[in-house]
């Protein structure tokens, strides 16, 4: 039988927070090979959470619950499955001196709410959380059916799963096997063109071949199931090395390679450096270079220059040249690029100027048109691109940030 994940919390149900635990959780079942067929969310309702997990209990082998492990009123989950199936709750002495320990270390008063966090049902195990006061639990209140829960906060979670919760798995035999994952990334490319190039790799079934589409990114999942995780990764590598030699210069890296990440590391090995000009991202483009750890000895800094005005004071674009062919165009583009490198010192830069609507456009020009501008030792060039103007204005955005640094990317091969 196959796992299942209930999620709870009212706040999931009204959309106020993205579920991402329940992506989390589902990633990491796939890695361990256990079939997963059923996410269930459920409010801050105890008799709605008592009926969720009743039938899931006669359904699914595992059963992970996150959410409602607090110390307040509307944390029902540890309650709700007692109840569900008529069990009494027990303190365990070990995780109230737990809670009581962390909360004074914190220097946190001590309510006698939190004392709620120690009560589990009876018969059950704990699944110790490292770094919260709330403990989770490994419970089978009927043979077959097991449930683990865990707390709602991310980090909590997913160290618990680490290191308690994804060894019990495989202890038990739930996980048949050992399983490897490696995440190719793409950029230049359409999911369906790639999928056409691959066609039959994504027939395979050990090891396997899933394709994910994103913000201009495509990401293919390569997946290997054997004895050991040495023969796992040995069946990835030859999947992989053919993957490459047959999609070329459009997959840029692996795993958690960001694309900003890439380019920082190709400047950094010449011993080069980087500014931005940005008009229509408004520093999205420099937003994605300062995410990633070290950037500063490669990335000087940018302009973001919105208004005509700044782009002619800071970064020395001709009036002139705004006036003939519009502040959305290659002279400007390149006029930009140049400028933040004058300005900088850097031997490398990009521009952006476009239309990221939902206004502004017009036949010539329309909402969707990004000219994106490469200037470097070897001269600058710069391309209109148009992007959809139904995905709307962030999607341009985020896209236009990602087509200038992968330009730089391959100017940098």
């Amino acid at each position: 039988m196959a796992a299942e994940i209930l999620c709870v919390g009212t706040e999931l149900l009204l959309g106020n927070i993205t579920n991402g635990n329940a992506r989390w959780l589902a990633e990491q079942l796939a890695s361990l090979g256990i079939p997963h067929h059923r996410q269930t969310v459920v409010g801050d309702n105890r008799q709605r959470l008592i009926e969720a997990v009743q039938a899931a209990s006669q359904r699914c082998r595992v059963l992970i619950t996150t959410g409602g492990l607090g110390p307040t009123p509307d944390d029902l989950t540890t309650e709700a499955l007692a109840a569900a199936f008529s069990t009494p709750l027990q303190e365990r002495p070990e995780l109230w001196a737990d809670i009581q320990a962390k909360l004074s270390g914190r220097g946190r008063p001590i309510a006698a709410s939190n004392r709620r966090q120690a009560l589990l049902p009876q018969g059950a195990e704990v699944l110790p959380n490292p770094t919260g006061t709330a403990a989770g639990m490994i419970w089978s209140p009927r043979p077959g059916f097991t449930i683990l829960t865990f707390p709602g906060v991310p980090s909590e979670m997913r160290a618990m799963w680490r290191a308690t919760a994804a060894p019990w798995l495989r202890d038990q035999g739930l996980a048949p096997g050992v399983f490897a994952s490696r995440m190719l990334r793409f950029w230049g490319v359409g999911e369906s063109n790639l999928a056409e190039q691959l066609g039959d790799l994504l027939e395979q079934s050990n090891p396997t071949v899933a394709p994910y589409a994103g913000a201009g990114e495509v990401k293919l999942r390569l997946t290997a199931c054997a004895a050991t995780t040495d023969a796992a990764e040995a069946l990835l590598a030859p999947l992989e090395a053919q993957i490459r030699a047959r999609t070329g210069d459009a997959c840029f890296g692996a795993d958690d390679d960001a694309l900003a990440a890439v380019v920082l590391a190709r400047l950094r090995a010449r011993g080069q450096t980087l500014a931005v000009a940005e008009s229509c991202t408004g520093g999205g483009l420099g937003a994605a270079l300062a995410a990633v750890p070290g950037a500063s000895d490669v990335w000087l800094g940018g302009v973001i220059a919105y208004a005509n005005v700044v782009k002619q004071r800071l970064l020395g674009v001709p009036a002139l040249l705004i006036e003939q062919h519009g502040a959305v165009s290659d002279p400007v583009a390149q006029a930009m690029a140049e400028g933040a490198r004058r300005a900088t010192g850097a031997d490398w830069a990009l521009a952006i100027t476009g239309v990221a609507g939902p206004g502004g456009g017009s036949d010539a020009k329309p909402v969707g048109l990004v000219h994106i501008a490469v200037a470097g030792p070897d001269g600058c060039s710069s391309e209109g691109v148009r992007f959809s103007p139904s995905r709307g204005r962030a999607w341009i955005q985020t896209l236009s940030s990602g087509e200038a640094l992968n330009r730089l990317r391959l100017r940098l091969a």
